[in-house]
């Protein structure tokens, strides 16, 4: 009888609570606007002769290259962050091999790497979510071959630093150093500038986020060319739809829209902060586009009565570390009223506060 890999069929699937989605979504960190009006244009003028080529990346690629400052065989545009997880993991990874994923975080690095029949090795933050630089070099041993790790990290909202990000590199030579970078645009520092120099580092960026363009499902895998051109090799010709790549040029074009988005959002994730505080519910700090609050053994509860309020917002308790953990995305000033609005309701009628128990 027909049967699946022993690897797949130990996989644990992934299924994010998408659907009954009607309110304020700030529960998967989407772009709350939504994305460009130049790239609404741009999508207007698409024809059927369009729909019916075949897509094709390079010229769009080295449109991208050249907006990040990278060389086209940097470059590799991707069906999200998630084909840029998988290939990495494809190209990379053997049976046996080890991938260390820190925790928590992003779910498809671990089932990715599980999937070629690799041993996921996992490193927990400490109880702060401070990046565990000192779990990751013990961790390290000659059968490592990836390393995952985001910056900022979701759904914790902190980042490593640099320094430390290099030391994973340079640390172990024979793995390939996987940044995500989702969600750059809100913290402003990125290791793309690191790439030449660094040989088994990758950067991956996505335009979910910040852009606003996560139906399109367009990311970027940026490494060191010599090895890009093993990634590629796993990689479809068409792995980006042709949708997807006439609009991009639009969005990249729309730097204002961005900057004006992303203004807002660390406007309102500070103003978030501190009515938390003033709430006493405990926050960590965060460089992206939401907060991780500490709600406690009623997090199930604050999520629905959120939702009756016509907010969305996402019960992380089952992440490692995370148990009693409400994730809230951050959008423009005036969502953000309304959500403040809302959670002092929430609160109050939950009898939160600085006494939360996790």
């Amino acid at each position: 009888m027909l049967s699946a890999r022993k690897a797949v069929q130990n996989l644990q699937e992934y299924h994010p609570p998408l659907g009954r989605r009607d309110g304020l979504r700030l529960d998967f960190n989407e772009n709350t606007e939504g994305c460009s009006p130049r790239v609404l244009q741009r999508l207007r003028e698409i024809t059927a002769e369009d729909l019916a080529r075949y897509p094709e990346r390079e010229s769009v690629e080295n449109l991208v290259a050249q907006h990040l400052s990278l060389t086209p065989e940097q470059v590799l545009l991707t069906n999200g962050v998630d084909e840029a997880v998988h290939l990495l993991c494809e190209a990379y990874l053997e049976a046996e091999d080890e991938a260390i994923v820190v925790t928590p975080t992003f779910s498809m690095y671990e089932i990715y790497a599980g999937a070629t029949g690799a041993r996921p090795v996992r490193v927990p933050c400490d109880g702060e979510f401070r990046f565990p630089l000192a779990g990751i070099l013990d961790a390290i041993t000659p059968a490592t071959r990836v390393i995952a790790t985001a910056s900022p990290n979701n759904p914790t909202g902190t980042v490593a630093s640099r320094e430390e990000l290099l030391r994973v590199a340079h640390a172990a030579p024979d793995a390939a150093l996987l940044v995500d970078e989702a969600y750059f645009e809100f913290h402003g520092t990125t290791l793309l500038g690191d790439i030449g120099a660094t040989r088994n580092l990758f950067v991956a960026r996505t335009f979910s986020k910040a852009y606003g363009m996560a139906g399109l499902r367009i990311g970027i895998l940026a490494g060191p060319g010599e090895q890009m051109a093993a990634v590629r090799r796993v990689a479809s010709p068409y792995n980006v739809n042709g949708i997807a790549l006439a609009l991009l040029p639009a969005a990249l074009t729309d730097g204002g829209y961005i900057r004006d988005y992303v203004s807002q959002v660390i406007d309102g994730r500070r103003r978030l902060a501190c009515e938390m505080r003033v709430l006493g519910i405990h926050a960590w700090p965060s460089q992206a586009n939401f907060l991780l609050l500490r709600i406690g053994e009623r997090h199930r509860e604050f999520v629905a009565l959120m939702r009756q309020r016509g907010i969305l917002v996402r019960d992380r308790s089952s992440d490692p570390g995370c148990r009693g953990c409400v994730r809230v995305t951050v959008g423009t000033g005036p969502q953000t009223e309304r959500l403040i609005a809302a959670l002092k309701e929430v609160v109050a009628e939950l009898k939160l506060g600085s006494e939360v128990a996790v």
